[in-house]
């Protein structure tokens, strides 16, 4: 009997390994503060202002569009 060949199986790629996205763009997470301070302040940032104005209130940051950079490697 003849073997069969044998089935070729599609090699899985991330997104993360391609060389598309190997500069992908980043934004930074940035505090009330910054956003206090900024000169152009967007929606996000001032609901994220009037949030954090609250006493007691916990947060981890806002991503702010103005900060965005090449990503790493």
């Amino acid at each position: 009997m003849a073997k069969k060949p044998a089935k070729k199986t599609a090699k899985k790629t991330s997104k993360y390994d391609q060389a598309v996205n190997k500069y992908a763009h980043t934004v930074k997470m940035v505090t009330s503060s910054t956003c206090i301070s900024c000169k152009t302040q967007c929606a996000r940032g001032l609901s994220y202002i009037e949030k954090m104005s609250h006493p007691g209130a916990v947060g981890h940051g806002v991503p702010c569009h103005l900060t965005k950079g090449k990503g790493t490697k």
